[in-house]
């Protein structure tokens, strides 16, 4: 296939259809394991929710893990055709970050397979980033894959309207820990080249306690539909987050559409504090963190009042989907959230699936 470069290109946006969801395995020599039974339960409930409207890609670190998931599965009425469980060990649980990003290239549907450091070497990440070139060793996706190992760029740090504009924050894309060697101008020339985008909103504002990304977007503001864009608020002065969620929201406002008009903003509620049992730290709960599939959005929850609020809010967004509350309480102990542990397939991405 001939791969081009800029114009011909467009990044596809997270409610293109979708043939699947990407999932990797929590394993026993990562950071989960001493909670091990606890994240297992909510990637099982995952699992059987996102298989009620498409497949599910689960990477595995063993044949042992593989064969048990297999039959949980099975037991809770999950059909074999909706779910494929692939030896592909890793290193950690974030799909959204080491998983491929998909495009059209000149109508054909093309991954790219860009380096994932742990969050500018936070953590270790060599199996990460050799995930998706095992996978594709193993003859799993259907489009081919463009190595572009030279550049930093994780799925959770850019979003995108699937028309050209793709929105994201200085904090992390312009990071030094990630592509020291690029400057703003750099970085916008590789991301319009390869990923075929033409404007780039950028956010200097907004942030999580806890979050190690160093502000990925997709937990501070996301986009719904080409005009619409839904964000986390903060209404508590007394909160440490108030003043720079605030001068967020401010941006949001002052952005415009390609055709000049604001875009629909969507304000999120703001959860409870959330803390580490163990040693009392700040977990980065929001509600941003929302997956979109095919027929459904998989929202966040974390058994607080807000909750519900999120549930309306979203409801509003995504008006003929279903919206669905999964417990993250779990998963943000790791400091990520739902959107954190998947990455979208679009239809046509693996082969031999049967739905």
């Amino acid at each position: 296939m001939t791969m081009t470069q800029g114009p011909s290109r467009q990044f596809l946006p997270e409610w293109t259809p979708q043939q699947a969801i990407m999932l990797s395995w929590p394993g026993h020599d990562s950071d989960w394991s001493s909670m091990l039974e606890a994240i297992e339960t909510t990637f099982i409930t995952l699992i059987e929710v996102i298989a009620r409207y498409q497949h599910v890609l689960v990477t595995l670190p063993d044949d042992d893990t593989r064969q048990r998931l297999a039959t949980i599965l099975a037991n809770l009425g999950v059909p074999e055709h909706r779910r494929s469980l692939v030896i592909a060990p890793g290193d950690d649980t974030w799909a959204r970050d080491h998983g491929p990003l998909t495009i059209i290239d000149n109508e054909t549907p093309l991954l790219l397979d860009y380096r994932f450091t742990g969050w500018g070497g936070k953590f270790p990440a060599e199996r990460d980033n050799a995930l998706n070139r095992a996978l594709a060793e193993q003859d799993i996706f259907a489009p081919a894959m463009q190595n572009l190992q030279e550049i930093v760029l994780e799925g959770g740090g850019i979003e995108t309207d699937g028309r050209g504009t793709l929105m994201t924050t200085r904090s992390c894309l312009l990071n030094a820990n990630r592509n020291a060697h690029l400057d703003q101008t750099g970085i916008e020339a590789h991301l319009k080249t390869h990923l075929g985008v033409d404007r780039i909103l950028w956010l200097d504002n907004g942030y999580l306690e806890g979050d190690d990304t160093d502000s990925h977007i997709d937990t501070l503001a996301r986009f719904c539909d080409e005009q619409t864009i839904a964000h986390v608020c903060c209404d508590d002065p007394l909160d440490p987050h108030f003043e720079a969620l605030n001068a967020m929201e401010r941006e949001l406002m002052a952005f415009r559409r390609p055709d000049g008009e604001p875009y629909r903003l969507i304000p999120l509620p703001w959860p409870r504090a959330c803390f580490d049992p163990e040693d009392g730290h700040r977990l980065p709960a929001t509600y941003a963190n929302f997956l979109i599939i095919n027929g459904a959005v998989l929202m966040p929850a974390y058994a607080d009042p807000a909750d519900f609020v999120a549930l309306q809010a979203l409801s509003k967004a995504f008006p003929e989907r279903d919206i669905i509350p999964i417990d993250c309480r779990q998963v943000i102990r790791q400091h990520g959230s739902l959107h954190c542990l998947t990455m979208q397939l679009p239809t046509g991405s693996l082969k031999a699936i049967n739905d």
